[in-house]
């Protein structure tokens, strides 16, 4: 993500390679307001049973699912390299 010429993510904390925009199609909202992710999306995502996802929103943007773990692990890097001393 860029912020005029500036990277507001380093690709050391989130590395981009390859195809990094996807559709995966749509999927309707059951009754009970639950979702089917694609499988495909899964696959890419390493989703798998059991996995915990964050819900996020943005009233502008819209919706995202995150999981966890990788929120986390982002967490965790952000944190290494803050502690870095400066070169």
């Amino acid at each position: 993500m860029k912020c005029g010429k500036e990277d507001l993510v380093s690709s050391e904390i989130a590395p981009r390679e390859g195809k990094t925009k996807h559709l995966f199609g749509s999927v309707r909202v059951g009754e009970r307001g639950q979702i089917v992710i694609p499988k495909e999306a899964r696959d890419l995502f390493g989703i798998a049973p059991g996995d915990i996802m964050l819900v996020l929103g943005d009233v502008e943007r819209g919706i995202a699912l995150v999981k966890a773990d990788t929120l986390q692990e982002f967490a965790k890097k952000i944190l290494e390299l803050s502690n870095k001393p400066d070169e």
